[in-house]
């Protein structure tokens, strides 16, 4: 394809695709099929970068708000323009259904929109002063050229999460999508220079991940560090900005607990649970992975799932009717046979799938539930980041929260019942930084995304979005 022929590092406004012996293969995971090959960034080339931002931040910071918007705005208008082509790129790249990716480029245009918006609010104060004369104001100011870290699950929206709100802040952004999945993420840099965006205002560029980020985080230019990823890639991401002393936005994954009590619709939860399990076969960070059932209705719980599990669709996410797609890679697929082959030796029992497709190309594995996984279960340890659910029978409310809250992840979290007084203890006591009672929309566009403990810091999204990408100046003068 075109698309992705063309693939490169984009450099203060141009894609520069030129090919060398280093370059690595980006797999369509449905069939196995190379794409194309991506060129790896060297430090000669990611210094050109950082100048880059440099220059693309003075300019781009002087810039009102409102034009910063309308910039935002173009850009969201041009992806709804060309939503097809861009949701086929998506798939080829990522492996998800077309409706999938439809829906995560048009979330993406929404954010871009509400970033524009919220960036015209970057609102300071005045403080009373304690002598005539004297005025006190707080500023806020965009914080820098910023170097954001996006994975692959999401390859539109995780990116464009983070550049929209720092292109609404005034920042520069030095972009590194995930190897796996970079065209969507180039398509994005390539809309946004098209709707108005100076050069060097955003910058993608791809390469080995340990050196991209040691160079940029180095580099005194680069003022800010975002990251969605692995706990592992966040400690070592944070500890090294906070070497340099830098702001760090991280977002490093979970494993949702879902708390299914008593008086909850059966039948209604465990229906909308297999559709919220299985999205991008459940490679999302936000995805419930386990389910807390209390004891009276683990049963028909667990046969309703197997249910409508059993009746999913999966295959090339291009093909219609397909609902579930492949893994991104055979690295994801060989995840979820430890995992599982682990869970069965020490005597879960596998009651769906749990093994590869191999009935053809590709990096598929069947939708998996596993039913008394013991605590020592390494499934129960590790976010599965894949299609596999785990079934927990649970005494009473006090053995769901504890479990609920046993692991060192806190991002999102899920619960169903009726009783406010249930509401309010498990608000209080479930450590998560986002938590849905009575469905699985945990974040929206207009609120803050964030998790707590090994989940990360800082939010994404919302007013706290924005706000993650400005700095604090206090003024005070007198009048002569």
């Amino acid at each position: 394809m075109a698309d992705f022929a063309a693939l490169g590092q984009f450099i203060h406004g141009e894609l520069i695709a030129e090919r060398a012996a280093d370059a690595l293969p980006v797999v369509d995971p449905a069939t196995g099929a190379e794409l194309t090959r991506l060129p790896q960034a060297d430090d000669a080339l990611l210094a050109r970068v950082v100048e880059s931002s440099r220059q693309g931040f003075a300019e781009w910071s002087k810039v009102s708000a409102y034009e910063r918007a309308r910039v935002l705005r173009r850009a969201a208008a041009l992806i709804r323009d060309r939503l097809e082509s861009l949701a086929r790129i998506m798939t080829l790249e990522q492996g998800k259904p077309l409706a999938e990716s439809r829906a995560e480029w048009l979330m993406s245009a929404d954010v871009l929109e509400w970033a524009a918006e919220e960036g015209r609010r970057t609102y300071g104060r005045v403080i009373p002063s304690r002598t005539v004369g004297v005025s006190q104001v707080v500023h806020k100011f965009p914080v820098g050229p910023v170097a954001t870290f996006t994975p692959w699950n999401f390859p539109a929206f995780s990116p464009t999460q983070k550049v929209a709100a720092a292109l609404a802040a005034g920042c520069a952004v030095v972009l590194k999508p995930a190897t796996d999945t970079p065209a969507s993420a180039v398509q994005l840099a390539l809309i946004l220079n098209e709707a108005g965006l100076a050069p060097g205002t955003l910058n993608a560029v791809h390469g080995n991940a340990a050196r991209v980020s040691q160079f940029l985080v180095a580099s005194p230019v680069i003022r800010k560090v975002s990251l969605t990823g692995s706990v592992e890639v966040g400690r070592t991401l944070a500890a090294e900005a906070g070497r340099y002393l830098k702001k760090c936005t991280m977002e490093l994954g979970g494993h949702a607990p879902v708390l299914v009590l008593s008086d909850a619709d059966v039948d209604r939860v465990a229906a909308m649970a297999v559709a919220a399990k299985f999205r991008n076969a459940g490679q999302v960070c936000t995805s419930p992975t386990r389910f807390l059932l209390e004891a009276p209705i683990y049963e028909r719980f667990v046969a309703t799932f197997l249910d409508h599990a059993a009746k999913l669709r999966v295959g090339n996410g291009l093909d219609p009717g397909v609902q579930m797609g492949p893994l991104v890679s055979a690295r994801q697929v060989r995840t979820m046979v430890r995992l599982v082959d682990d869970a069965r030796e020490k005597g879960a029992e596998i009651r769906l799938g749990g093994r590869p497709i191999e009935t053809g190309p590709g990096f598929f594995f069947e939708p998996t539930v596993v039913c008394a996984a013991p605590e020592e279960a390494l499934v129960l340890r590790e976010e599965p980041f894949g299609p596999i659910a785990i079934m927990i029978r649970v005494a009473d409310l006090d053995e769901a929260i504890r479990r609920a809250n046993e692991l060192p992840f806190g991002l999102a979290s899920y619960c169903f019942t009726h009783h406010a007084s249930h509401m309010e203890r498990i608000t209080r006591e479930v450590a998560a930084g986002m938590l849905a009672f009575n469905q699985f929309q945990a974040g929206v566009i207009e609120a803050p995304f964030g998790g707590v403990k090994d989940s990360g810091f800082g939010a994404e999204g919302g007013t706290e979005g924005v706000e993650g990408y400005l700095v604090t100046k206090f003024v005070s003068h007198r009048a002569v």
